[in-house]
């Protein structure tokens, strides 16, 4: 779809999840696509399913909502938990929850931030992590455009939200362990029957540099959508406790005509 600016775009609805190692910058990314859609009309929802839950930052948030899995007395009331009995919902009521327990911020975006789910040593299927499913599946299919700031694991995603989803982005930034992370997110991701997924390469500082980084993801046969540099505004930003999108730079930039790409080619 050719990009005419933002009255055009109000006609998609985007369904987003950004993924990447710890520190690689996807939050970063998240919450400013969040708020660059938001600016142009969208009805943005930013969820906040990485465990470090500091996309709140990116967004402009100063005081973040309660995360859903420490709810627990709610959680175990919906799915029927509290009986004890060791059987509880998969598909509690949680078309109220956004309204409830998300957070309004700069330009109309609401975040919803999961929260993490204690599994201890079993990996079980609990109450919470039903509830989280059930509520991320909600949000996908509300009608919103839906921006998921996940973790490396994709965690909260199952097979059914995944139909919902436009697209998966991966954020790479120069190092093994950053490409190797986005080669098990996309098996993940293609597991879980997630048909589209890209790469953007951040925190770029040599040319050489992302030369090999874009030759690794043509060997994941990960498409690169864009190259973010590494840039002091974003520091400034974070020193100033204000979100990159208020601040600008090339960064803010680079990740606009990542945006106008999306759109293009996935939407």
């Amino acid at each position: 779809m050719e990009d005419t600016g933002g009255q055009e775009l109000q006609m998609e609805k985007l369904k987003l999840a950004v993924a990447g190692k710890g520190g690689v910058g996807k939050t970063t990314i998240a919450g400013t696509l969040a708020r660059l859609l938001a600016k142009e009309g969208h009805g943005v929802i930013a969820v906040d399913a990485d465990p470090a839950m500091n996309l709140k930052f990116a967004l402009g948030i100063k005081e973040s909502p309660p995360p859903i899995s420490e709810l627990k007395n709610l959680i175990f009331e919906r799915t029927g938990a509290y009986t004890g009995t060791g059987i509880y919902k998969l598909n509690p009521k949680v078309d109220d929850i956004i309204e409830r327990y998300g957070a309004k911020g700069p330009d109309g975006v609401v975040l919803l931030v999961m929260g993490t789910i204690d599994k201890g040593g079993s990996g079980c299927i609990c109450p919470e992590s039903a509830f989280l499913r059930s509520l991320l599946r909600h949000v996908i299919f509300k009608g919103n455009t839906v921006i998921m700031d996940m973790e490396a694991g994709i965690e909260h995603l199952g097979r059914g939200t995944a139909k919902g989803v436009d697209l998966m982005l991966t954020v790479v930034e120069p190092g093994m362990r950053s490409i190797e992370t986005v080669g098990r997110i996309k098996q993940l991701g293609e597991d879980i029957g997630i048909k589209n997924i890209a790469g953007v390469i951040n925190k770029a500082t040599d040319s050489e540099m992302i030369i090999e980084i874009e030759r690794k993801l043509e060997e994941l046969d990960i498409p690169l959508l864009g190259v973010v540099p590494y840039d002091p505004a974003l520091i400034k930003a974070d020193m100033e406790g204000k979100a990159p999108l208020d601040v600008g730079g090339e960064a803010v930039e680079r990740i606009k005509g990542i945006k106008k790409k999306i759109f293009s080619a996935f939407v």
